[in-house]
């Protein structure tokens, strides 16, 4: 079993929204991943006093603690006891009904000797590959079937914004939940994993430097570093262009790579 992680933030002036953790038990065999991208809302207007790095390590910490100690709960279930637990947590000093309250996109894969689970809802993406080295996306894509000029303005956004017909994330609401895309492989077809935020995988999404097993192979020989060095690199190189292929200059990028390794057999007796 092997992890390598690595974040940058999108500038030295404002906190990492990102966040990300492993759960890898000593005993082996298994283990989690779990990583949030935090939204960033226009400043002071979410009708709520904490940040939205306060919001993402109180989710996360719930996702990892109990992705790792409840395997009898579904991932989806999980979720939804986070963020439940979560918005139990400012529920008395915050309005968690306005549209734009903390919120997060989230990636959380379990494995164990037999199966590896996954989960992902809104624009992160998960990436498995298999034993002779084929990759597959796991993608929630209904972000990107907003149209541009929708996402341009902030009102439109948020009339899709956790709406049927639009987008979901992880924010106050425990139904949500239901709303990611999941499933489940045998743990023999799973040799390796990979979850990116929205600013790791411009690589793939936004500068077309390759598909998403090339995207994989990066990661493997240039670990997770590489791949966001890369990514600003393509940044930097698009600034000096004129700027038209994003938003904004840079965002915050943050990659999880993790080596399953060889199926563990049971024990003769």
């Amino acid at each position: 079993m092997r992890s390598d992680v690595a974040s940058l933030p999108g500038s030295p002036e404002r906190p990492n929204e990102d966040w990300v953790a492993t759960a890898l038990p000593a005993s082996g065999g298994g283990g989690t991943v779990v990583l949030l991208d935090g939204v960033t809302p226009p400043a002071g207007d979410d009708g709520c006093v904490h940040t939205v790095p306060w919001f993402t390590a109180r989710l996360g910490g719930a996702l990892t603690e109990l992705s790792a100690s409840r395997p009898d709960m579904s991932l989806s279930e999980i979720l939804s006891r986070a963020i439940r637990r979560t918005a139990e947590a400012h529920r008395d000093t915050c309005d968690l009904s306005h549209v734009r309250t903390p919120q997060a996109t989230v990636v959380l894969a379990r494995w164990g000797d037999t199966s590896v689970e996954h989960l992902v809802l809104s624009d992160s993406v998960l990436l498995l590959e298999s034993p002779e080295g084929a990759v597959r996306a796991v993608l929630d894509d209904r972000l990107d079937r907003v149209p541009d000029e929708i996402l341009r303005s902030l009102a439109a956004t948020d009339r899709l914004r956790n709406r049927e017909g639009g987008f979901f994330t992880a924010a106050a609401d425990p139904a949500v939940a239901e709303r990611a895309v999941t499933g489940t492989s045998p743990r023999a077809e799973v040799r390796s994993l990979a979850a990116l935020t929205d600013g790791a995988s411009r690589w793939v999404e936004l500068f077309a430097e390759g598909d998403w097993a090339e995207c994989h192979g990066v990661l493997r020989k240039e670990g997770a570093l590489g791949l966001l060095q890369r990514v600003r690199t393509l940044e930097a190189a698009d600034e000096r262009a004129g700027g038209i292929r994003r938003w904004k200059l840079h965002d915050d990028a943050t990659a999880a790579f993790l080596e399953l390794g060889p199926v563990s057999l049971p024990r003769a007796r």
